[in-house]
């Protein structure tokens, strides 16, 4: 069986620049935690945190202590938050969010803003926490707030950075019918966008498909749907462990896709483990 992992595959910019400024934080005098998941993924915050630095799910009064905030962002009101507890911030937000936060800014002086992203996600909380008054977010065109909608005249519209193409086109398909001057700022990452390419001919190419990530990233998650969508032998992992042996009989070629935040290491124990067996070999990067 050959195994084909994605030239794409692994950490993108951000989530490796975010890795790094909090590896650099160790071996201070000063107690360093980080707001959430420093990225959406387990090993590398439990790596982390052998090193000393401790997640934190809310912000406490500290002195003499730094946060970190994270890849995915945060709103304003969370910094001038964590100032008042005194907290001295590194702020790790990936620098394609922070341009996201530009765009929405100046697009909000004249238009209402709608955001195409999922409602719960750190990046676009963070996002609606930079404008004045609050956004329209919307999942998909199955949940479109029609009422509130119909009272929009101008909208800007902002993208998630993980959003894949067809829910993008999707929303704004409705979006135009209802609204009668509306634009579209896609801000999706062009990282992600190599991804999405990738894994739209991969699944064409090879018997089953193998998407590793984190259940609560979202780049994986819409790598994993539309792989799903192509080949229906698509199976979404977060480490070898969960690697089942009946989904690779008779499988000649397997392809290999690993989320934004997950490690190198992590795919190569996949791969390893998959090259133990007498069935398979390692083809290597495609």
């Amino acid at each position: 069986m050959k195994i084909n992992i994605a030239k794409s595959s692994g950490f993108c910019f951000g989530v490796r620049r975010a890795i790094d400024i909090s590896k650099k934080l160790t071996g201070k005098k000063k107690k360093v935690y980080v707001l959430g998941d420093i990225v959406h993924n387990s090993f590398v915050v439990e790596d982390l945190k052998k090193i000393g630095i401790r997640k934190i799910s809310r912000i406490k009064p500290a002195l003499n202590s730094i946060l970190i905030i994270r890849a995915h962002g945060a709103g304003q009101k969370t910094f001038e938050k964590a100032r008042l507890a005194g907290y001295s911030i590194v702020d790790a937000t990936c620098p394609k969010v922070k341009a996201i936060y530009k765009i929405a800014q100046n697009a909000e002086k004249h238009s209402k803003i709608i955001i195409i992203g999922d409602n719960n996600h750190a990046e676009v909380k963070g996002i609606a926490g930079q404008l004045k008054t609050k956004p329209l977010t919307i999942e998909n065109s199955k949940h479109l707030p029609l009422k509130k909608l119909s009272r929009i005249k101008k909208a800007a519209v902002i993208t998630q950075s993980t959003q894949t193409i067809e829910n993008i086109t999707d929303i704004m398909r409705h979006l135009k019918r209802i609204i009668p001057e509306v634009t579209l700022f896609d801000t999706t990452c062009r990282a992600f966008r190599i991804k999405q390419q990738e894994i739209r001919s991969m699944p064409k190419e090879n018997d089953l498909m193998l998407i590793i990530g984190s259940k609560q990233s979202a780049n994986t998650k819409r790598l994993y749907q539309i792989s799903k969508s192509i080949n229906k032998k698509t199976y979404w992992i977060e480490h070898a462990k969960e690697l089942n042996r009946n989904w690779f009989k008779s499988i000649k070629s397997t392809g290999i896709m690993s989320g934004a935040s997950t490690p190198d290491h992590i795919t190569q124990e996949v791969v390893e483990l998959l090259s133990r067996k007498k069935t398979t070999k390692t083809s290597g990067k495609r």
